[in-house]
């Protein structure tokens, strides 16, 4: 981990002002944070499924990823928000400097973990968005809740937010690809615009296919 007090002196000897250390300092504090609070939800989530395998026989929790917001996209945020780009824009305005994408086995999965989850005493709501009960026009399908968690430091308890986005396989698949073909492909416009229709029909087709794996499982 970077340390505060180095970079306040390292950078302030070199090029920054003090304001502009002062600032870079605080940023890093923050997704340290940040960085604490997706672990205190990963142990979160990894209970649940714990629990739910021990007494239910099924894990809900296919696997876990973790995402830190890269400064660059970031900083992109702040201007698409017409924010001065500081530090004291980012804790009133960017909540999801720390994400976790959790990747469940079937659809009703996604409503059992979120519905655990937001039952903790310590866990707040701050934003929910629905795109499996109402897609995104692309097909996109996803659950995304802005929560927070207590996070205990050395000298005082900090309530920090996470974005956290629940999807089954068939989803993060789709949204895999549908991500390289929007944002990491250097394919010519009409490409794009044929695969997008098609991804398209095939969010549905998914969608359906997990539909009935779901009614089979609850059949067994």
């Amino acid at each position: 981990m970077i340390n505060v007090n180095q970079i306040k002196k390292e950078l302030g000897e070199v090029f920054l002002g003090n304001e502009d250390v002062d600032d870079f300092s605080a940023l890093v504090s923050y997704y340290q944070l940040c960085r604490a609070a997706v672990g205190e939800f990963g142990t979160k989530l990894e209970n649940l499924d714990s629990d739910y395998q021990v007494r239910h026989d099924h894990n809900p929790i296919h696997h876990i990823e973790v995402r830190m917001k890269d400064v660059g996209s970031l900083l992109g945020k702040l201007r698409r928000k017409e924010l001065p780009v500081r530090f004291s824009s980012i804790p009133d305005h960017i909540y999801d400097i720390g994400g976790l994408r959790v990747i469940t086995n079937y659809l009703d999965d996604v409503y059992t973990v979120a519905d655990n989850l937001l039952a903790q005493d310590d866990v707040k709501l701050i934003k929910r968005k629905d795109y499996i009960k109402n897609p995104k026009p692309s097909g996109y399908r996803s659950l995304h809740l802005v929560v927070t968690v207590p996070v205990f430091q050395a000298d005082s308890v900090q309530v920090t937010p996470v974005e956290i986005q629940i999807r089954t396989v068939g989803m993060d698949m789709w949204g895999s690809l549908e991500h390289k073909l929007r944002y990491k492909t250097e394919a010519p416009a009409e490409k794009v615009e044929k695969y997008s229709k098609e991804l398209q029909g095939y969010a549905d087709e998914i969608n359906n296919i997990e539909s009935n794996m779901q009614n089979i499982f609850h059949k067994l």
